[in-house]
């Protein structure tokens, strides 16, 4: 099965966006800040809303052309974070903050849990998927490292500051701060535009999801894998999961690997074609719509076509480290999560009870061993949380 292609460009032009998303202050000119106003879709530009909420109800994924991120963007930091990830274990782990959750600087190897090794509802249910689309089953960390990078502006006031600390710089690269920020503005800005133009394909006003993102602790998180040290068939360097984000965005990876599961069962190899990006439906889109848009789940693991893809790095003397080029795109973490509007309504909502997006987060950190585990969360009634107004 072929993920659709959603072309951006019509409905940035209806919009008038250029550079970052109406959430996010820029440094550069080419980030000029042009908040989207009140507006009128044609027939065309609303199916093509509808398109993108049936792709991420059915399929948890769609492919989309955005113009403000060029493929050579995505290349100059596939490029910083492969000379990174090159380096020593010891320089990279001086980047290391297990105290902030590693929610900034570098995750090593050998540390995150894929939610399917801890998950033991998650591991039932992988036994009743067909055995020809059936996941592997980890046993232990995955074998990856990961770079934890903040994009956009940090709230004033928050109850999470381990998520919404400062970025963590490492020395010798210069151009690092640059990089990180010129291609985590870009990604985020497109996940902005799919998240509204999803919002008006589930029947709900236009920044039913936006207005929840501002101020998000956004990431820019590559993961680095090493393909000489663990190049082999069948590993699993991701292992099968959802992401607990809003919003996940990738760019084209060197490397194929990555896998989907359908809503139907079925598993797809993804191929992210020249020039697109690839975006993923995490479980606070499935929390805010009410088990509607189910997070999609996936994992990375060495193919056939990862191999073809090693020999001919190995052939042009390019480096063997795998790099993906991942954005997470978050809800604030002193909103509120709950089904919005008429998904308020479902069946399926009372599964989904309201609750702050930063314990929400925090509790889903301490299952994949990233944080202590904690047994309580705020009551968002009792006025611990900030609420935010939803239409």
């Amino acid at each position: 099965m072929e993920l659709p292609v959603i072309d951006l460009e019509p409905y940035l032009k209806l919009t008038s966006r250029s550079g970052c998303g109406s959430n996010l202050k820029c440094e550069s000119d080419d980030f000029a800040l042009q908040p989207a106003g009140d507006f009128e879709l044609s027939p065309e530009l609303k199916s093509l809303c509808e398109q993108v909420g049936e792709s991420l109800k059915e399929t948890g994924a769609l492919l989309i052309r955005d113009p403000r991120c060029p493929a050579q963007e995505n290349d100059r930091f596939l490029d910083m974070m492969e000379m990174y990830f090159e380096k020593s274990d010891e320089f990279k782990r001086k980047q290391e903050r297990p105290y902030l959750h590693y929610q900034v600087g570098v995750t090593p190897e050998g540390v995150e849990l894929p939610r399917s090794a801890v998950d033991i509802e998650m591991q039932l249910k992988i036994k009743n998927i067909a055995e020809e689309y059936r996941p592997n089953i980890p046993v232990g960390p995955d074998p990856k490292w990961r770079y934890m990078w903040r994009v956009g502006p940090r709230p004033l006031k928050t109850r999470f500051q381990e998520l919404n600390s400062e970025p963590v710089v490492p020395e010798g690269f210069p151009e690092w701060v640059d990089t990180m920020n010129g291609w985590g503005y870009k990604m985020i800005s497109a996940v902005e535009v799919v998240a509204e133009m999803a919002a008006i394909g589930f029947g709900l006003s236009k920044d039913s999801f936006t207005s929840l993102m501002v101020e998000g602790p956004h990431l820019l998180a590559p993961t680095g894998s090493d393909l000489l040290r663990h190049g082999k068939e069948g590993t699993v360097f991701a292992g099968y999961h959802y992401d607990l984000n809003f919003l996940t965005i990738h760019g084209r990876s060197r490397f194929p690997g990555l896998h989907i599961w359908l809503r139907n069962g079925q598993k797809v190899e993804v191929s992210v074609p020249v020039g697109c990006l690839l975006i993923q439906a995490g479980k606070q889109l499935e929390w805010l719509t009410g088990g509607h848009c189910l997070a999609g789940m996936h994992e990375v693991v060495v193919s056939k076509k990862t191999l073809s893809a090693i020999e001919a790095a190995h052939q042009a003397g390019r480096s063997l480290w795998r790099v993906s080029s991942t954005v997470f795109g978050h809800i604030a973490s002193d909103a509120i999560l709950k089904p919005l509007g008429h998904f308020a309504d479902s069946s399926l909502a009372p599964c989904y009870p309201a609750m702050c997006a930063g314990d929400f987060v925090e509790l889903e950190l301490a299952a994949i061993n990233l944080k202590k585990k904690q047994d309580s969360f705020s009551n968002p009634e009792d006025g611990s949380c900030e609420q935010q107004k939803v239409d």
